[in-house]
């Protein structure tokens, strides 16, 4: 029993020394994420970045053409949205999905799938399919040494995403139309029982910006002057003024804006307030 007792204990002191004895080291392929925010919705790719280290990469076993790929290293890349949104022109509803893609030198298939959490392309499944769509492949102006998938090409309601490796990249768009949302939370708010400044401001912008009922807009305007005469909410009604034919009330706002906006020495407003009155021919 002694020995026993001995024997045991020995082999415990062996097994915590072999715990404490492994070094952690760098991740030879690190867990990257990229965010971004699109219209009103987010986006997230959450995936890993091997490396080439002197490796010939697509067209050879670890990146074959014509098959599926894990797209990168370890785990399957996912793509998360935070609402419904449009990719290369089809709705993908709010969740998180797995990315494929199939790699050939003129065109890549991209595979979003329902299934998210798989190591590897192994047990991939093409019943698990909420999309494919193919893009163009493009050869990179120099050689990518760690694999990257990022956004570019942005505006406020659209991007794309770029997976760019070795020498080659493909890209596809991903846009969130915030219109509606956006319609409705105007409705909602000036339909309360009280109204902020804030939101007659909010909701004249919105509808100069998309050229909606710009009259409408106007009244909106004419509200929040009433209330705070500042060189912003002058630029505000002016701008509108302007574009509907009402040059005397953009001449006199933008004036008025001007002068305020030389005491605080604002370059943006005054240049604002300057195009308005260009607009009207002064």
């Amino acid at each position: 029993m002694k020995l026993f007792s001995s024997v045991s204990t020995l082999l415990l002191w062996l097994s915590l020394g072999m715990a404490h004895a492994q070094i952690k080291t760098p991740a030879a392929s690190p867990a990257a994420t990229a965010v971004q925010s699109i219209g009103l919705a987010n986006v997230t790719v959450e995936y890993s970045r091997p490396s080439l280290k002197g490796r010939k990469l697509f067209g050879t076993p670890l990146a074959p053409y014509g098959q599926v790929w894990r797209t990168g290293a370890n785990k399957v890349p996912n793509l998360i949205l935070s609402q419904e949104m449009t990719l290369e022109g089809q709705k993908v509803p709010a969740g998180t999905y797995g990315l494929f893609t199939i790699p050939t030198e003129t065109e890549w298939t991209i595979i979003l799938s329902k299934n998210p959490n798989q190591w590897g392309a192994y047990d991939y499944k093409q019943t698990d399919d909420l999309l494919r769509f193919k893009v163009k492949a493009e050869k990179t102006a120099k050689t990518e040494e760690y694999f990257t998938i990022e956004f570019t090409d942005f505006t406020p309601n659209s991007a794309k995403i770029a997976i760019r490796w070795e020498n080659l990249q493909a890209k596809f768009s991903i846009s969130h139309d915030p219109d509606a949302q956006i319609m409705a939370e105007i409705q909602q708010k000036l339909n309360a029982p009280t109204v902020t400044e804030g939101t007659y401001s909010d909701a004249a912008n919105y509808y100069y910006d998309t050229n909606r009922d710009l009259n409408k807009a106007y009244e909106w305007a004419n509200k929040v002057v009433e209330k705070e005469k500042e060189y912003w909410t002058y630029y505000l009604r002016g701008k509108i003024a302007a574009k509907i034919g009402k040059c005397d009330v953009a001449i006199a706002d933008a004036q008025k804006g001007l002068e305020l906006a030389k005491k605080t020495n604002d370059g943006a407003y005054i240049l604002n307030h300057t195009n308005v009155l260009k607009a009207c021919g002064k």
